[in-house]
């Protein structure tokens, strides 16, 4: 219900351990409780375009990338025309350089299921 066109960011990310963990990390990991979150892919769609949460998930099957967790944002767009997304990429970029960092804290965060989940980062 914006006045301008939203256009949603998608990034994919697969938790993976760090190459010289701990045992404890590695037993974290197991649990669910630790690991880092690696972007794999990523793509734009005009809100009017994004269609269901399971189209997403097919589409990026579809990829043949593993991902785990995706993290969605949305920005206002200048147009509504589907070959202006490169006006996503510098935000894109942004997005992919936050989560690399950890500070995913202006993200929603959904995993393969398509539920929201809380992650923090250590």
């Amino acid at each position: 219900m914006q006045p301008d066109p939203q256009r949603m960011l998608y990034v994919f990310t697969k938790a993976e351990l760090p190459g010289e963990h701990t045992e404890g990390q590695q037993e974290d990991f197991k649990s669910h409780k630790g690991g880092s979150l690696t972007p794999v892919m990523c793509v734009d769609k005009l809100a009017s375009e994004a269609g269901s949460y399971a189209s997403l998930v097919e589409e990026s099957r579809q990829m043949g990338q593993e991902w785990d967790i995706v993290f969605v944002a949305c920005m206002s767009a200048k147009s509504d025309l589907a070959t202006e997304s490169d006006e996503a990429n510098e935000p894109m970029k942004e997005m992919i350089k936050s989560i690399q960092v950890g500070s995913i804290g202006k993200y929603l965060a959904f995993n393969r299921d398509g539920e929201m989940v809380w992650l923090t980062a250590s």
